[in-house]
């Protein structure tokens, strides 16, 4: 410890030092100052800035605790104010690293010493050349999980070709099963970039940490987005082999094939979804909508006939007359909400599933733990606004001779 209050300056700057390392681990969220906590407290990950599922992967892990550094490029600084709704950048510290400067892979080996995780996006073989690759960086650090975030993987013909959600999920099969006969629906980039790519990535760099405490071993995570997305098809694909999945898009049982398990549009132009699968939750919402169980009788020769009396009963409602209908009831039917109407529906108000911050309604930290509860600790941050104390506390030596010569930046 000594020797790393060495490199601090006099006591004027280890002061402000302290304050601004104690201040950086809260934030208010609607006027109330939160601590970090969560079943990560403890765990240092180290983000190489990207895009896309990459961020999102380094909030969850801050979400639940982790105290995640992102190393970011000066090109990415910007006119120095927060990005109040870059939600994925919330809950950690900022740091500029000019990686293609002389001795900026020291600055981020220095950094790796005190890290459990790191995470990075790039291409492959990028990080090699930066001269921060996994065998650097396990070098420094043997117990080091390295997490690598893709589209195509580390290998493969594609490997080291661009690419974007739409496309990752195209060749999994996934894109062609959603959407209409006559053609796929984009699933926002919530199947791929963020189901199959962050989701993945933070499972397997928790697996890892878990197994490197055990062996006292690190290695490198191989997160790729077309294989998470496949992953997530496992049923689907299962379902398929067994003949009990068609090809056809909107012929299956959860594509909007029967008319018990899909999307009608209501007398005010907006929508309810129905799923009600189950032969109890079929009749629930028979009565809800006021046919008898014969009328309603279900048969594959009956799904026209059904379908165009479901779609008539509906559009004879506004959306919020029949979600009061059906709510409280075992029919599987809910309002289809607005990204503007979701946060004010009473099961998500009870249950907190947005939070405000910094004027910014966004989701709150998931999944919730019994005792150990995640929290966010801090709103985005500006670019770089935590270089100079956030190096020191990690233990990178000489950090003003490094700001002088322009290898790191504060903003």
């Amino acid at each position: 410890m000594a020797a790393a209050n060495d490199r601090r300056g006099p006591l004027a700057g280890r002061l402000f030092h302290s304050v601004a390392i104690r201040l950086s681990g809260w934030c208010r969220q609607k006027g109330r100052l939160v601590g970090r906590s969560g079943p990560l407290t403890g765990v240092r990950v180290l983000e190489l800035a990207g895009i896309g599922p990459g961020p999102t992967a380094a909030m969850l892990l801050a979400d639940m605790g982790a105290e995640v550094l992102r190393v970011s490029r000066p090109t990415s600084m910007g006119d120095g104010s927060a990005p109040i709704y870059d939600v994925p950048s919330r809950g950690r510290q900022s740091v500029v690293i000019d990686l293609r400067a002389e001795g900026a892979a020291e600055v981020v080996l220095q950094l790796v010493e005190s890290a459990d995780i790191l995470i990075e996006g790039n291409r492959p073989g990028v990080a090699e050349r930066l001269g921060v690759g996994p065998e650097a960086c396990l070098a420094r650090n043997p117990k080091l999980v390295y997490g690598r975030m893709t589209g195509w993987g580390q290998d493969g013909p594609w490997a080291s070709t661009a690419g974007h959600d739409i496309g990752y999920i195209a060749i999994t099969g996934a894109l062609y099963a959603m959407g209409t006969p006559a053609r796929p629906s984009i699933p926002l980039n919530l199947v791929g970039d963020f189901g199959g790519g962050s989701t993945y990535l933070v499972m397997g760099v928790l697996a890892a940490l878990l197994e490197s405490r055990r062996s006292g071993r690190g290695q490198v995570v191989d997160a790729a987005i077309t294989d998470g997305a496949a992953s997530l098809m496992g049923m689907i694909y299962g379902l398929h082999g067994g003949g009990a999945w068609s090809d056809d898009r909107a012929s299956n049982l959860l594509d909007g094939g029967l008319p018990w398990y899909d999307v009608y549009e209501t007398s005010d132009g907006k929508h309810m979804a129905v799923g009600a699968l189950e032969p109890q939750f079929y009749q629930a919402f028979l009565d809800g909508i006021g046919l008898s169980a014969e009328e309603g009788a279900r048969s594959p020769e009956r799904i026209p006939e059904l379908r165009k009396r479901f779609t008539e009963i509906f559009l004879t409602r506004t959306r919020d007359e029949w979600a009061t209908i059906f709510d409280g009831t075992d029919a599987c039917v809910a309002p289809v909400l607005s990204m503007s109407e979701a946060p004010q529906h009473p099961h998500n108000v009870a249950r907190q599933t947005f939070i405000e911050i910094d004027g910014v309604t966004q989701p709150a930290p998931a999944p919730r733990f019994s005792r150990t509860p995640s929290q966010v600790s801090s709103p985005p941050a500006a670019v770089g606004s935590h270089t100079r104390a956030a190096l020191i506390d990690w233990g990178v030596s000489d950090v003003d001779a490094l700001l002088d010569a322009g290898v790191v930046r504060q903003a």
